[in-house]
Parts: structure tokens; C-alpha cells; sequence
């Protein structure tokens, strides 16, 4: 099992490598944003591209998730007809919609919630999403194929290019917030340039009827199930602008971003996740792995949580070299919101870890169920506090819908693929987050400081050791250390 453990440990290290880089370089921007743009026109930015987290479900139609599933197993066509029906199905899609985008892009303003005379905005907003979209069955193929440097190598690369352009648009150039969407579709239009190799390689247009049926009837639930889960990530953006301002949605946003954290540690595992259980999934001891994994997942995240949600302050306030702060005085009213968000992606790491059963068993049919519950709670949370408590209420929002997707893909996955997962290890990391936690806030109001806070981390990590949910003989099978 430990050598299972090892393999994604490895995967996930180097997909997290990449992942780290390249969100750190694109960290970079939070500062040049928060300390150059008023929060309103921040709003603006954070707002459309809320809108295009939403249009990419329509751009992918969940084919992405029906080549992992069928390139995977080949239990239906060949090796290049598998990769060219999704790849082709989500050209022509993307094609016409962003066509349409594009071509009415004065009229679009308002449900974009710009002004008309930003209407250039929906026609980059567009070529974002054409390019980004044809990009994802070519990098799933990199990722099935195990070639995790290579992936990671062409998203840093990406994020570089991003950087870079929008650096010379936004300071040197002074274009203001068109060229945060000018960067992106420039740097989008690179990667595809990268990644086309892949696509002629793999490219056939032999037509598979049977093929096309099984990957339409798998991959379309993903269509209802990730507007919903898009919807539960950005929607407060749009109902904080129409409950508020446009300041009011920069200064959430910014903050939002210090969730990047832990949000990084989910994505990275996510990459190695999938290949690796669809890999795994007929081992003899595959439930037996995949439980163990789920402590493991816990653990780190907890630890991630403790830490960013007790030093949150410090790291926001943090001066940078030449100007300002990582993030900007203007935005520090939000600061308080980081727990939330950093708790609601601790959730969605275990959802994402209780997918593996509804996966192996295509039961994908019940995920619209529920991520659509899961969206619905979320607009009625954000509508219900947002008027009462404000940007809290639309954090409380996002917490309150991540908890929903957790337990309803727990409920289904046990039904269909029963884990016995550690649930005595899981109560005692609860316990150990709790208790930490509560003595920071019991201690927080009379005495205060770094060193209070890292001995509180250093007394969350000491219980789980006393517990024995972190054992040493397990860290050094992990990292092949010979025991004595």
C-alpha cells in the first residue's frame, strides 16, 4: 500500500511543484491589482471572471471528464479516436459559443454587469474561453500518460507569459483592467501553441458512433453538475455587486484570493488523484488505499488551515520591496473571511477525495443532484445574509455549499462503492483543529503575537503525534527512510 501511497505522494509533489510556482507568479498580481486599481474596478475583474468560471462548463460539456473515463480504459474505440471525439466535440462547441460572444458583444454587456463601452472586455472574455477550452483534452492526455513534468512545465510557462504581459499592460502601459484580459487570452493563445503537438499526434477523424454515445451519455450529467459547482465557487461575486458595490466585491475578492493557499494544496492533489485512482481502482486493496489516502489528505490540510488561518493577518500585511503591501490597506476590511474560504476548500478536497466511487462505478448521473442542491443553498444563503452581515455572509455561503456537496457525494459514494474509511483518525483530526482553534481565540484577546500563534500550530501537530494519527514509521515508509 505504501508504495501506492509513495506514487501519488510523487505525482501530486510534482503537480503540486508546478501548481505552487505557477499560482505564486500568479499571486503576483493580487498586489499589482489591490495597490493600482480602486476595489471597484477590482470588482469588475472579479466579476466577469466569476461569469467565465460559469461559461466554461458550456465550453467543455463535461467531455474532459469522458476521456479520463474511456482513454483510460479503452473499453470503447481506440487510443486516438478517444482523444479526438472529445477534443473535436469541444472545438465545434466552443467555436460557435465564443463565435456568438464575440460577434454580440455590445448587447452581452449587461448580463456581464459592464458597461457598454467596455464591451471589448466580452470579446477577450471570449477568446479566453475558445482557447482555455481546447487546451483541456490535451492536457488531461498529459496527465493520463503520467507526464506530470511536462504538464507542469506548459502551465508554468502559461502563467508566466500572464504575468509578464500583464505587468507590461497594467504598469508600463497603463491600459488599465482590459489588459488583465488582454495577458490572459495572449498567454491562453501560447499554451494551445504549446500543446498542439499533442493535438496532431493524437488527431483522427474516424467517426465511432458507439464511442460518441458512451462519452455524450457519461460526460452530460457533468454539464447540469458543473454550471452548479461553478455557480456554489463564484455566484456571491455577482449577487455581492447587485446586494452591493463594486468596492464591496473587490475587497471580498481579494481576500478570497488568500484561500490560493489552500486551494493550491486541493488542485495539486486533484491532478494526481484521478489518474491515480482510476489506475488503482481494480487493486485487490484499492478501498483500503483510498481510505488511507483520505487521512492523509486530512492531515495536511489541517495543518494548512491552522497555519494560513492564525497567521492570515501577517501574510496580507506582509511590506513588499518597492511599494505597498501584498495586499492592499484598502482591502484589509476583509481579512476575516480567509478562514471561511480556506475551511470551504478543506471541504471540497474531500469531496474531490469521494468522487473516486462514483467515478469507478459511472454513476455520474447523481452529481447535478447534488452540486445543484449544493448551488441552490448557496444563492438562498447569499441572498438570506448578505443584506444582514455583508461579504461574511457571502463567505458563510460558500462554507455552507461546499459542507453540502461533501455530504451529499459521501451519501451516494457509500452507496454505490462503500469505503471504510478511518473515521476514528478523522474524529481526532476534527478534535485537534477544534480544541487548537478554540485556544487561540481563549488566548488571542490578552496576550498576542507570532510566537503565541506558531506554538498553537506546533500544539495542533503534538496532538495528532500523541494520537497516533501522524505516525513516524508511516512517514519513513513514505519516503523509503530505512527504519533501525
Amino acid at each position: 500500500m505504501f508504495e501506492k501511497l509513495k506514487s501519488l505522494s510523487k505525482d501530486t509533489l510534482i503537480y503540486g511543484t508546478s501548481t505552487i510556482i505557477g499560482r505564486f507568479l500568479n499571486f503576483l498580481l493580487v498586489p499589482i491589482y489591490t495597490n493600482i486599481f480602486l476595489p471597484q474596478d477590482f470588482g469588475i475583474v472579479a466579476n466577469v471572471y466569476a461569469y467565465i468560471a460559469i461559461l466554461n462548463v458550456f465550453f467543455s460539456i463535461g467531455l474532459e471528464s469522458g476521456y479520463f473515463k474511456f482513454a483510460s480504459t479503452l473499453e470503447v474505440g481506440d487510443k486516438k479516436e478517444n482523444f479526438s471525439h472529445p477534443f473535436l466535440g469541444i472545438f465545434l462547441n466552443s467555436l460557435l459559443i465564443s463565435a456568438i460572444l464575440f460577434i454580440f458583444s455590445r448587447k452581452l454587456t449587461p448580463l456581464f454587469q459592464v458597461s457598454e463601452e467596455k464591451y471589448v472586455i466580452i470579446q477577450l472574455t471570449a477568446l479566453i474561453l475558445f482557447f482555455d477550452a481546447i487546451c483541456l483534452v490535451p492536457f488531461a492526455y498529459l496527465r493520463l500518460e503520467h507526464k506530470p513534468k511536462k504538464f507542469a512545465l506548459i502551465r508554468i510557462i502559461n502563467i508566466v507569459i500572464n504575468v509578464v504581459f500583464t505587468i507590461i499592460l497594467i504598469v508600463i502601459l497603463k491600459i488599465g483592467i482590459i489588459g488583465v484580459f488582454l495577458s490572459n487570452v495572449i498567454a491562453s493563445v501560447f499554451t494551445f501553441i504549446l500543446l498542439s503537438p499533442i493535438v496532431i499526434k493524437n488527431i483522427t477523424l474516424r467517426f465511432n458512433k458507439e464511442l460518441l454515445v458512451e462519452l455524450l451519455k457519461f460526460s452530460i450529467p457533468y454539464i447540469p453538475a458543473g454550471i452548479s459547482s461553478n455557480i456554489v465557487q463564484v455566484i456571491n461575486r455577482p449577487i455581492l455587486t447587485a446586494l452591493t458595490n463594486d468596492a464591496t466585491v473587490g475587497i471580498f475578492q481579494a481576500n478570497y484570493r488568500l484561500g490560493i493557499f489552500m486551494m493550491l494544496f486541493v488542485q495539486m492533489f486533484e491532478f494526481a488523484w484521478r489518474p491515480f485512482f482510476l489506475t488503482n481502482a481494480k487493486e485487490s486493496n484499492a478501498k483500503e488505499i483510498f481510505s488511507r489516502v483520505m487521512t492523509f489528505f486530512l492531515v495536511v490540510g489541517s495543518f494548512i488551515f491552522i497555519t494560513l488561518s492564525l497567521f492570515v493577518e501577517y501574510i496580507a500585511k506582509l511590506k513588499l520591496p518597492f511599494k505597498g503591501y501584498l495586499i492592499g490597506k484598502a482591502y484589509w476590511d476583509g481579512l476575516y473571511i480567509v478562514p471561511l474560504i480556506l475551511l470551504s476548500y478543506l471541504f471540497y478536497g474531500v469531496y474531490i477525495n469521494l468522487m473516486a466511487g462514483i467515478y469507478i462505478e459511472k454513476k455520474t448521473k447523481y452529481l447535478p443532484y447534488i452540486t445543484g442542491i449544493a448551488a441552490l443553498i448557496n444563492v438562498i444563503v447569499n441572498f438570506a445574509l448578505i443584506p444582514l452581515i455583508g461579504m461574511l455572509g457571502a463567505a458563510l455561503a460558500t462554507l455552507s455549499s461546499y459542507v453540502v456537496m461533501m455530504l451529499g457525494i459521501y451519501y451516494v459514494s457509500q452507496k454505490f462503492y462503500p469505503i471504510k474509511y478511518e473515521y476514528g483518525e478523522i474524529l481526532k483530526i476534527t478534535f485537534s483543529v477544534v480544541f487548537s482553534f478554540l485556544l487561540f481565540y481563549l488566548i488571542v484577546g490578552s496576550i498576542d503575537g507570532w510566537y503565541i500563534r506558531a506554538l498553537i500550530v506546533l500544539l495542533f501537530v503534538g496532538i495528532l503525534f500523541i494520537f497516533r494519527v501522524i505516525k513516524i514509521e508511516h512517514i519513513k515508509k513514505i519516503l523509503n527512510v530505512k527504519t533501525v
